[in-house]
């Protein structure tokens, strides 16, 4: 699959999204609201029924229950939302942090040991999947490929977040699908940042003990909503919203950030191990 290549799946669910979008646009209009009469009585912006309708960022599943009850849709907007995201390429423990990440203005994260999702290659991510699941189809692999790369299109969107990202030095030394695949993600990385579409930095290796010691960690702020933190065990996941358990959270990403070298001298951390992976792909 090619880089940047959502696949079939992928573009079915988009579709699916617009026509949803496309749907609430006629129902809103049915019944005489704009978009920001029926985000007041829904509890979002009338910009992010824009969003909803123009299938950039998807609702949760309360504000489509609401659209449903403000509308007298009968249910049809969450049974569509219940539907969609079954339908999700990601993990179910992970789902619910994916639609928030579309509605972020601001995502940090921490990375410990993995790339993020956001930021991950076609053959980055078809390396990771493959690692945890040595007997998928094929099929079963190109879906969630095709599913990290359609997230990862929120950083080329017009409303794309702030986004703030560190990563261990670990991340950057693991030859993830081999030295040629891990130097096209470097790169990758390199060129996002270079074209200020994301912020990085590097907790280098002699930092020592750091905050989080191997867990990774998301961050996302919004425009009407209370921030929110997201962390990952085995198979499982956990969305934080309580006020002040995310208040410690974000100091401790602050702690992070501190250790953590600055933004130029981690791109040149990045560029240096995308070389040392070059050098190993030539040597063998």
């Amino acid at each position: 699959m090619a880089k940047g290549d959502t696949g079939q799946g992928a573009g079915s669910r988009h579709a699916a999204w617009e026509f949803f979008g496309a749907e609430l646009k006629r129902r809103r209009e049915a019944a005489g609201l704009t978009q920001s009469e029926l985000g007041h009585r829904v509890f979002v912006s009338g910009g992010y029924i824009g969003q909803f309708e123009q299938a950039v960022r998807k609702p949760q599943l309360d504000v489509a229950i609401r659209i449903d009850e403000v509308l007298q849709t009968d249910g049809f907007f969450e049974r569509m939302w219940r539907k969609l995201i079954s339908d999700s390429p990601v993990a179910d423990y992970f789902a619910a942090a994916s639609e928030w990440e579309t509605l972020a203005r601001k995502i940090c994260e921490f990375a410990p040991t993995l790339v993020p999702g956001l930021l991950q290659t076609a053959a980055y991510a078809r390396a990771v999947v493959l690692a945890g699941n040595a007997f998928a189809t094929d099929d079963y692999v190109d879906e969630k490929v095709a599913g990290r790369m359609e997230r990862a299109c929120l950083l080329n969107d017009p409303a794309r977040p702030v986004y703030w990202a560190i990563l261990h030095e670990h991340v950057l030394r693991l030859p993830v699908g081999g030295p040629a695949a891990m130097a096209e993600q470097l790169e990758h990385i390199l060129a996002l940042a270079r074209a200020r579409r994301i912020l990085i930095q590097v907790l280098p290796i002699s930092a020592g003990a750091y905050p989080l010691m191997g867990r990774m960690l998301k961050l996302m702020e919004f425009e009407d909503a209370p921030p929110t933190a997201y962390t990952e065990a085995v198979y499982s996941g956990n969305l934080l919203d309580d006020p002040a358990l995310v208040k410690r959270v974000q100091e401790t990403y602050d702690l992070l950030r501190a250790a953590a070298l600055p933004p130029d001298a981690s791109l040149t951390l990045i560029e240096s191990a995308a070389k040392d992976h070059k050098q190993c792909t030539r040597t063998t």
